[in-house]
């Protein structure tokens, strides 16, 4: 039967163990609680109180470094100093909205639409990924005159209200608002024929149908190109193609969420819809794109947006502010004079070899799959019948934690390793991570 969790629910600090491995920490995890109550999420059996990081290294309160192969947000490196220097300068200088002209948000602005397709010529600039896919879902109504949307049965987009109802990850066990469709994920590991694309198109045209019987029509479609809460499905590279297709000869809208597989992470590009070969109609962003300040982002055609703003007006007080604006631009500058998207090729391809030789002593280690520097690593019990094993993802995640590596889950079960790094990794850090993967299978079955 299927067991699918909250998204925030993989790999969290339960507070009723703190009588056993948290009990070190009962001090500042009561503090924690007061405050936050119940709404607050921390990682781990043991949780770590963090005071430092920097590039791919993190460190704890009481000086211990921890390798971050979880982290996408600071995706040139924690606390870069040319990010750091930009931000500085800039917040030293003027800080405010939009509605005054400022250079620094103007080039930011032109840089940021010259690396997408010529198509992509429009951007709205936010705080978060959250509001910049709710306000896509907004444009593709506007714009379509639908209000239903397809997603992915684990997909998770962010935490407004529209977006959480597009978000099945974020509501587990509750059904899905009648304005939203889920199919399954281009799981070519367990799929028989390897047709991904076909397969997803299919339930899409599946999807469209049920909404037409019940009056409902088709706005759109919102993915990352990575899947990555479905347990991260890259390949092959194309199947993306028909589904669009699919979509758009019902009249609705593609929504390429890049929060996630942006900004040069897959290593093909900086895109992570590039290497599909597909032009969205709308893209957005998020929390990488300022290497951790808040900012986020809605980059379509303009004509989609001048639909939209002839029923609605949106303005965002602190979206698109200098000093984001300046942060941003510096993680492009960072990405382009570093190399990063090269890296997170020539690495990531590194590393995932690495992992399949380690599956070659491992039978709990199904699948190794991925993109750049976005790789999944899906346990099982039974190889042969590929049966999830949460049990020991949950082992593997706790035991490299102890060992001084961070990583998380994903997929429906939580039985996916969610490995993505800072673009910065090296293959020094990707042997250290490999071998002590290895290590801590070894210590689970001893």
């Amino acid at each position: 039967m299927r067991q699918e969790k909250e998204i925030l629910a993989l790999n969290a600090f339960d507070p009723r163990s703190l009588d056993g491995s948290g009990g070190a920490h009962r001090p500042a995890v009561d503090r924690r609680l007061r405050s936050f109550g119940t709404s607050s999420v921390l990682f781990y059996r043991d949780p770590i109180e963090m005071v430092r990081a920097e590039g791919v290294w993190m460190q704890d309160a009481q000086g211990r470094r921890y390798l971050d192969v979880y982290n996408n947000v600071p995706s040139v490196g924690h606390c870069h100093p040319r990010v750091v220097d930009a931000i500085s300068r800039q917040v030293g200088q003027l800080n405010v909205h939009t509605r005054y002209l400022n250079d620094v948000v103007d080039t930011y602005a032109e840089r940021l639409l010259a690396s997408l397709p010529a198509e992509i010529d429009n951007l709205v600039l936010t705080c978060t990924g959250s509001e910049a896919n709710d306000l896509a879902l907004r444009v593709a109504q506007a714009a379509t005159g639908g209000t239903g949307f397809i997603v992915t049965e684990t997909a998770y987009h962010g935490n407004t209200a529209a977006v959480t109802d597009v978000s099945p990850s974020s509501r587990p066990g509750r059904p899905l608002a009648s304005h939203v469709a889920a199919v399954p994920a281009p799981d070519i590991y367990r799929a028989a024929d390897g047709d991904a694309g076909g397969r997803l198109a299919a339930a899409v045209e599946h999807a469209i149908a049920d909404f037409a019987s019940r009056g409902i029509r088709l706005a759109g479609m919102i993915a990352d190109s990575i899947f990555s809460s479905d347990g991260v499905y890259a390949d092959p590279a194309s199947f993306l193609k028909p589904v669009i297709a699919t979509i758009r000869a019902h009249g609705g809208l593609f929504i390429a969420d890049e929060v996630q597989p942006g900004f040069g992470r897959t290593g093909d590009a900086l895109w992570g819809f590039e290497r599909h070969g597909i032009l969205p109609d709308i893209v957005t962003m998020g929390k990488p794109m300022g290497n951790g300040f808040p900012m986020g982002g809605m980059a379509l055609r303009r004509e989609l947006l001048e639909a939209f703003s002839a029923q609605d007006k949106y303005f965002n007080t602190f979206g698109g502010n200098p000093v984001a604006a300046a942060a941003g631009l510096a993680v492009l500058d960072v990405i382009r004079d570093e190399g990063l998207v090269e890296n997170a090729r020539a690495v990531g391809a590194y590393f995932r070899q690495g992992l399949r030789e380690i599956a070659n002593r491992h039978e709990a280690i199904g699948d190794v799959r991925g993109a750049g520097l976005f790789i999944g690593l899906e346990f099982v019990s039974d190889r042969a019948a590929k049966t999830p094993a949460p049990e020991i993802a949950s082992g593997v995640i706790n035991g490299l934690r102890e060992h001084g590596v961070l990583i998380g889950a994903a997929g429906a079960y939580g039985n996916v390793l969610k490995i993505r790094p800072p673009l910065c990794f090296s293959r020094e850090h990707a042997d250290m991570v490999v071998e002590l993967t290895d290590t801590v299978l070894r210590e689970l079955h001893a």
